[in-house]
């Protein structure tokens, strides 16, 4: 696997990660996984694409469901393939097209979509058409734990029913929620659009086994030019493998959260 440091999506403005800064306080934030694998669905959209709305929707949708951060773990990246058709999406990331592809590359397909979904690695077709969440795997794999000791770090533990999955590593993001943009161009021009569940921040880092358990450290950002919701772990094999297992909850109490100005 290519080794890669924290990529981070380009805005035009920062601002302090408020939502991180102010929900690790007294305790640390520490989100666990079940031992049966979660699964990780992941939307590759984009603002210019006018048949991505309704895969937005669905996947915030996810937000009053139950099964949330226990069976089911959404992230959301937007490509930048779309941005030179008019309308410029300011979520979007060369690093969320690049990791498409990578996809792409490793199915054997010849070219890449919006709305684009993935679950637990591989290619889900159905995505939104499907009126109930994927069907969740009975074999236990192992739990994982993912905890914010401090403003400044993430501590990652995977405990593996065994340890013949090697070697493994840990991807992680910050998700902004509740966020609207009113598009003036391009396909959707006129309409606005909310997103929830989008990478903000990504990293990925191997895991170290020791003791019969993986362990990582990563570093969160100081800045940021949207306030993160929510955070999100998986483990993996390698770059574009199927998700081993997948972790991740609030960052704060939903009462809390407030939209973020476009």
């Amino acid at each position: 696997m290519t080794k890669r440091t924290f990529l981070t999506t380009f805005f035009g403005s920062t601002c302090l990660l408020a939502a991180v800064h102010q929900s690790l306080s007294a305790e640390s934030l520490v989100f666990e996984s079940a031992e049966t694998p979660s699964a990780l669905v992941e939307l590759f959209t984009s603002e210019g694409c006018s048949s991505c709305p309704p895969a937005d929707a669905w996947v915030s949708n996810l937000r009053n469901n139950p099964e949330l951060w226990k069976s089911i773990v959404p992230v959301v990246f937007h490509v930048d393939y779309w941005n030179g058709l008019g309308w410029i999406d300011r979520f979007a990331t060369a690093a969320s097209t690049a990791r498409q592809r990578r996809y792409a590359a490793v199915w054997k397909i010849n070219s890449i979509y919006t709305p684009g979904f993935v679950l637990n690695g591989h290619e889900w077709r159905n995505g939104p058409n499907l009126n109930s969440l994927p069907t969740a795997h009975a074999e236990k794999i192992g739990k994982l734990r993912l905890a914010l000791p401090s403003r400044a770090r993430a501590e990652v533990t995977f405990i593996p029913r065994n340890t013949t999955l090697t070697p493994l590593h840990v991807e992680m993001t910050l998700l902004g929620g509740l966020l609207e943009s009113d598009v003036k161009r391009g396909e959707n021009s006129g309409r606005k659009l909310r997103h929830d569940f989008t990478v903000l921040h990504f990293a990925v880092t191997p895991l170290h086994l020791e003791g019969g358990q993986y362990t990582a450290a990563l570093a969160l950002p100081e800045k940021l030019a949207a306030e993160p919701a929510a955070i999100a772990a998986w483990v993996t094999t390698g770059d574009g493998q199927p998700t081993v297992q997948a972790t991740g909850g609030w960052l704060k109490s939903q009462a809390a959260i407030t939209r973020s100005a476009p």
